[in-house]
């Protein structure tokens, strides 16, 4: 009996993924036996789920799959908004066919009409008319190209950094024959596909000028800053600050600093002069070593006093806020936590500022 029950288990073994094979097309080489087995039976038990559309009288609507979402996840999601039948039978297809390793993020047309095999399909597309583009708060220029490679749009990051640095269209918010560093401003953006890099940059560039009322664009003036000073100080809080709520008390160290002529001391200002860090593998060398320090830029404000030459990375609208409605504080010091919280410690005196040094 165990003999027999072991040869019908060795022949279905073989028999239930010919079959899906025969419906389904050919499997992922990345599944092992057991997941053959258990996706080819699911994909048979259930082909009604693949087959026929959730709804056949069903009209079309937008569904986002945002960079990093799980397989799982968007499943889930297409079954909650009522476009697949099964939420599981659809994943056991994707990791079937390995299309699991292939969904784009980016905007997608989809319709409950369709079943749930040509949904799938769709998901590998090569051909979205839409994409989602996504710029992160403190990102610098380099670091916005490099997301190009996987984002749907078709240039190339050399066009685009090429683009930002000499934009085809001038904002006079910017001096003349400096780069759009600093006013791409971070958000997530739906764009056409044939987006061009000159059309990205504009984009962007009209993106942080709806979003900055006029009374911050005053309230930079009234202290005495341009609007490209203020970008720049902007710049700087948002990769010193971890948690927003702090921004307003960073930017009064700041204001504290120049107001008595002593330099800003600030890292991220030499890390944006020392560009990419091979070895670590980013853009914000960190630590900082005291030869770093010594690295010789107008952009080091250890060496150098005022604000640096100009932006070093794109700000948020926190940061931007920070600028023209800073705390009032005593403080010219602060130093991070020593719990990796991500907040700071603030000092009047460097006597002070020096108790606050981790251990």
């Amino acid at each position: 009996m165990l003999v027999t029950l072991i040869a019908l288990g060795l022949a279905a073994a073989e028999f239930i993924p010919l079959v899906a094979r025969q419906s389904f097309g050919e499997p992922s080489s990345a599944l092992n036996s057991w997941q053959l087995i258990g996706n080819a039976s699911k994909l048979l038990w259930n082909a009604g789920d693949l087959t026929q559309p959730r709804d056949p009288a069903g009209t079309g609507q937008l569904f986002v799959i945002p960079l990093g979402e799980s397989v799982v996840s968007i499943s889930n999601r297409l079954e909650q908004t009522g476009l697949i039948r099964s939420a599981s039978t659809f994943r056991a297809y994707l990791l079937w066919t390995g299309l699991d390793t292939v969904i784009q993020s980016g905007t997608y047309r989809l319709s409950p009409a369709q079943t749930g095999g040509d949904i799938a399909q769709i998901l590998k597309s090569t051909t979205l008319t839409v994409v989602n583009f996504t710029v992160l708060p403190g990102w610098r220029l380099e670091e916005i190209a490099a997301t190009l490679s996987t984002s749907g749009l078709e240039f190339t990051q050399e066009a685009f950094l090429t683009a930002a640095i000499a934009p085809a269209i001038s904002l006079d918010l910017i001096p003349a024959g400096v780069s759009t560093e600093g006013f791409l401003f971070p958000d997530t953006y739906i764009l056409s596909r044939t987006t061009t890099a000159d059309q990205l940059v504009s984009i962007l560039l009209k993106g942080f000028t709806s979003h900055l009322p006029e009374e911050t664009l005053a309230a930079y003036s009234g202290r005495g800053l341009t609007v490209y000073q203020a970008v720049t100080m902007a710049s700087i809080i948002q990769r010193e600050a971890v948690v927003e709520n702090e921004m307003p008390l960073i930017a009064s160290v700041f204001y504290n600093r120049l107001v008595i002529g002593m330099n800003l001391q600030t890292d991220p200002t030499i890390q944006y002069a020392l560009g990419h860090n091979l070895v670590q593998g980013t853009w914000w060398t960190n630590p900082l070593s005291l030869y770093d320090l010594q690295f010789d830029s107008l952009y080091n404000t250890y060496l150098y006093p005022g604000l640096p030459p100009g932006p070093i990375s794109n700000p948020g609208l926190a940061a931007l806020a920070a600028v023209a409605n800073p705390a009032e504080s005593p403080y010219f010091y602060f130093q991070a936590r020593c719990d990796r919280s991500g907040l700071h410690n603030f000092a009047v005196t460097m006597e002070q500022h020096q108790k606050n040094y981790c251990p």
